[in-house]
């Protein structure tokens, strides 16, 4: 799952990432980012859809179920975050809205989870983000997949926007948050862990371009 960036866009076993450095240098002109990565996809993943996640009762009564569980904190889960449930991408309602390179960047976060649900199932996948080892406060499993998600969506920030937009402070501090924070049930509040996470994917971002 991703959040809608307020700024200008926005490990459990090592997923494949073959189709996800897709760097601009392979797209036709006249092809931008986002429409190539979709099209990779649904050759990639068959089955492969983008849905409005506002249209759908599950996701509906996922949202008032994070009200109460999180104790009134998360109240965006419907209108700020898009989420990736088997091989479908369930996405806000301004999506189309979104120019393409801020789609472009969260979907390569959602295509993590496109290749961690086809990798693990749709029900081991589940078990493992929603409850093990707790459904709130110490999330290992939901942590280790959103780490690897949210590293993509750096290095898809620092291809589209630059290698120096990750480094600025507003955008370290909001990806730091959700794991801190309510909007993924504070699945791990441990800073200095995550701030090394951080500067480890920082360090590798040369090596992408």
């Amino acid at each position: 799952m991703a959040r809608r960036l307020p700024l200008r866009g926005i490990e459990l076993g090592q997923i494949d990432h073959e189709h996800t450095y897709l760097s601009q240098c392979c797209y036709a002109p006249e092809v931008d980012r986002y429409t190539a990565l979709v099209e990779a996809l649904r050759a990639e993943i068959p089955g492969f859809r983008i849905v409005r996640k506002d249209q759908s009762a599950l996701h509906r009564a996922i949202h008032h179920a994070l009200i109460v569980v999180t104790f009134g904190q998360m109240r965006s889960y419907l209108d700020s975050f898009q989420t990736t449930i088997g091989k479908t991408v369930y996405v806000t309602s301004d999506w189309d809205d979104w120019d393409a390179d801020r789609r472009y960047v969260t979907l390569r976060h959602e295509a993590v989870h496109l290749r961690q649900f086809r990798k693990l199932t749709l029900p081991v996948m589940a078990v493992l983000y929603l409850l093990v080892p707790l459904p709130m406060g110490l999330a290992y499993f939901r942590a280790r997949f959103e780490m690897e998600a949210y590293a993509e969506s750096i290095r898809a920030a620092a291809e589209v926007w630059g290698p120096s937009y990750p480094t600025r402070t507003e955008y370290r501090s909001h990806v730091i948050e959700q794991f801190m924070g309510a909007s993924y049930g504070w699945m791990w509040p441990f800073r200095q862990s995550l701030e090394r996470w951080y500067d480890g994917i920082l360090a590798t971002l040369g090596s992408h371009s």
